[in-house]
């Protein structure tokens, strides 16, 4: 590795470190933060829940990309991806910020599932940050040996958070108020 690839990473991985603590920690404050005032932005579950839906076809649509040798396509659908991913945690802390949690209605076996996927779907959303970063800046390092590597455990943690998030709001959904 060149100097310049070094540095670039040293760089970034300072902030990788800094965004993945900060992140999870800024919206679990702000999760129990609850705006006077102002109307629940009921609207935003429904939209938020397709941003996951979407980032999980482009997901899946990047892989196909980079496996046909479409470089460009792939980093395009990527760098569109942390940008839904991002979008998503602003309207999720939106919402929550003026809405009442909702509590799961379901009973029994459903129940159960419900709540294995979402702290399933919680932790994993947690971890993935790091690893969607640190697989961003090895290719922007142009460190393709091992975006590659890494991408292997990010890809498939990363498609499972955005499906498990529809499939979250789709099992809360009737819940809602």
């Amino acid at each position: 590795m060149d100097t310049t690839q070094n540095s670039l990473e040293k760089k970034y991985n300072k902030w990788i470190w800094i965004l993945s603590i900060v992140i999870p920690l800024a919206v679990a404050v702000l999760f129990r933060v609850r705006i006077p005032n102002v109307e629940p932005l009921s609207f935003l579950p429904p939209i938020y829940a397709t941003i996951n839906g979407i980032t999980a076809l482009l997901l899946v649509a990047a892989v196909v990309a980079i496996k046909k040798g479409r470089r460009t396509t792939h980093e395009r659908l990527m760098k569109v991806c942390i940008g839904l991913s991002l979008a998503f945690l602003v309207m999720y802390v939106a919402y929550h910020m003026t809405s009442d949690p909702t509590p799961f209605g379901g009973e029994g076996t459903v129940r159960y599932m419900y709540y294995i996927l979402l702290v399933s779907h919680i932790i994993l959303s947690v971890g993935v940050i790091p690893l969607v970063l640190i697989t961003f800046v090895k290719a922007l390092s142009a460190r393709f040996d091992k975006h590659r590597k890494i991408a292997r455990i990010t890809f498939p943690i990363w498609l499972y958070v955005a499906v498990t998030g529809v499939v979250v709001y789709l099992m809360i959904a009737p819940y809602y108020q």
